[in-house]
């Protein structure tokens, strides 16, 4: 994975939010207006464009202006970075959980040849 610590901090800042996980959510439908995105949430105009700058500078989502309707949509594999971390964190554990495993059931094993 080619990400900067500080990129992968800005997905998972960007994923903590859950105003913007509810974004998230609707633009996987497809794009959508500023207005649309808004709708669902009782908050100003301006402190939802908060939440898509913040997702635009994470790269996960895109936004054009035609006019005065501003559309956003995701960024095709903005996820994996994600995905990709959480997979190799996955692997250590793994790996580890089964170490635990081995020594648990190799110690129950010694403990009964001992008795």
């Amino acid at each position: 994975m080619n990400l900067s610590p500080g990129q992968l901090d800005l997905l998972f800042q960007a994923l903590g939010d859950p105003t913007r996980r509810a974004i998230l959510e609707r633009l996987a439908r497809g794009p959508a207006s500023v207005s649309e995105l808004a709708a669902p949430f009782d908050m100003a105009l301006p402190s939802l464009m908060g939440h898509v700058r913040r997702l635009e500078e994470s790269g996960l989502v895109t936004s054009t202006k035609d006019g005065r309707i501003r559309t956003v949509q995701l960024v095709t594999g903005a996820f994996t970075p994600v995905r990709s971390w959480l997979d190799e964190q996955r692997a250590i554990w793994e790996g580890r959980l089964d170490r635990l495993d081995d020594y648990v059931t190799r110690l129950m094993k010694d403990r009964e040849d001992g008795s």
